[in-house]
């Protein structure tokens, strides 16, 4: 084995833009052979790799990676542990490796279990991580409307773990920022109504993207069949602009 180990390098690539992939995570991907990200479902594109496509040349060597849609923790535990092991076999050989990850790198990311799995593994391994564009500012962005303003407090929530965490959210938070909403979105949505914050709240799917859909307040939209790439923002006290709702 060399004595120089490779870098493994968690590079964040943004939301879905090409565009929004800043210079330095550019830099790493032209530099590194390697590139690896998480592998598209039933063989298709994963969105990382569609986000660095146009970036990759011949030189470069793409290393699909499985992480399973899954909440039992055996089988993730047994996945992440697969994905170091392939991802040592470069770096125990000098080759540094580039890991694509969506959104930004330190975000409900998969790089992070990976990083956490190789680190306990390998304690020598060399990990350098490259911020970007996460979500919530994506979302923000989309819908035209600063995230936060003075004071106001920001709450992120994953949704599908605990709407009762959301609920004790909106007694205290200002902005709150629902992740993985897609599949509770009916019982955010009856939440909502019964706090009459329909007005305040908004959906982004896909944002970014070509696929890129807005929607300026919920009231009637109480059945969405949203995507898993969905977020929606409530601005729970700002003052809101009648003019968007019809």
């Amino acid at each position: 084995m060399p004595h120089k180990i490779g870098t493994l390098y968690g590079v964040s690539v943004g939301t879905g833009d090409p565009e929004l992939i800043t210079i330095k995570a550019l830099k790493i991907i032209q530099q590194t052979k390697i590139i690896a990200f998480p592998a598209g479902i039933n063989g298709g594109l994963g969105v990382a790799q569609r986000i660095i496509q146009s970036y990759l040349q011949p030189h470069h060597h793409t290393l699909p990676l499985s992480f399973p849609y899954t909440f039992s923790e055996e089988i993730l535990t047994q996945a992440w542990h697969k994905v170091s092991l392939q991802v040592w076999e470069y770096l125990k050989n000098g080759e540094d490796v580039a890991f694509a990850c969506e959104g930004d790198i330190s975000f409900f990311s998969t790089f992070t279990y990976l990083a956490l799995t190789i680190e306990k593994l390998y304690p020598d391994v060399k990990i350098e991580r490259v911020g970007g564009v996460s979500s919530p500012m994506a979302v923000a962005s989309a819908l035209g409307l600063p995230l936060t303003m003075q004071g106001e407090n920001l709450i992120v929530l994953p949704t599908v773990y605990s709407l009762k965490q959301f609920e004790e959210a909106l007694d205290w938070g200002d902005v709150i920022v629902l992740m993985k909403v897609a599949s509770v979105y009916d019982q955010v949505w009856q939440i909502l109504a019964q706090r009459n914050l329909l007005d305040r709240a908004y959906i982004v799917e896909k944002a970014t993207t070509d696929e890129e859909k807005v929607y300026h307040g919920l009231r009637h939209y109480p059945k969405l069949k949203l995507s898993y790439f969905s977020i929606v923002i409530i601005f729970v006290n700002r003052p809101i602009k009648s003019e968007n709702y019809g």
